[in-house]
């Protein structure tokens, strides 16, 4: 008998070591399959040719899902990890900017709209890279989290509808103007958490001089 309830013990908590390894394991894992599926949208795309690209649309629309997915369960499930705040957003922007290449290799989408996108997000990343060594943590707000999810609204229905169809151009740059405003929100925030970490260093040098 007491051999039989060690097994048992010993049964529960390998399921539940099992358990938390799999859902710290699954956000990254959709994370990872974003970064799989860019190759894969952009045949698809290539391979529509003119008129609405169906396929990369709906590819296009799963990625976002997924996006929304993998975030929500990191939460519900407190498994917040430092490769997801880092490769989740990256992967979103890796996503959005080769749709908007494609898009304006096309001649689907204004040169404009495409050269901010991109623009924005490569000031973003190389800005991260030289911020991260000092300590800087990527946080997604709000305002980003609701630009990437009009962006990703707007280039979509643009993919899934007729070349020179208005109204989707229309709310891609409202994904745009959010994009930049989402974009001078993490700069002034990087600023702040610069200008903040100077005063430290004088405030410590100060204190060893005296």
């Amino acid at each position: 008998m007491p051999a039989t309830r060690a097994t048992l013990a010993g049964a529960a908590y390998c399921f539940a070591v099992s358990l938390a390894e799999t859902r710290r394991s699954i956000p990254n894992v959709l994370t990872i399959a974003r970064f799989a599926a860019i190759p894969v949208f952009a045949w698809l795309y290539l391979e529509a040719g003119d008129g609405p690209a169906w396929g990369a649309g709906i590819f296009f629309a799963a990625a976002a899902l997924t996006d929304q997915l993998d975030g929500y369960l990191a939460r519900r499930w407190h498994v917040e990890s430092r490769f997801g705040k880092v490769a989740d957003p990256l992967a979103d922007r890796l996503m959005i900017g080769t749709a908007a290449i494609l898009m304006l290799a096309t001649g689907r989408i204004p040169i404009l709209a495409a050269i901010v996108i991109v623009g924005r997000d490569v000031i973003l990343v190389l800005g991260y890279r030289v911020l991260a060594p000092g300590g800087y943590e990527l946080e997604v707000t709000s305002l980003g989290k609701a630009a990437t999810w009009v962006l990703y609204a707007s280039l979509g229905l643009v993919l899934v509808t007729a070349e020179g169809t208005t109204w989707p151009i229309v709310l891609l740059w409202f994904g745009v103007a959010l994009s930049l405003a989402a974009g001078a929100q993490y700069a002034l925030h990087a600023w702040r958490l610069a200008r903040r970490r100077e005063g430290t260093l004088e405030s410590r040098t100060n204190l060893d001089q005296s």
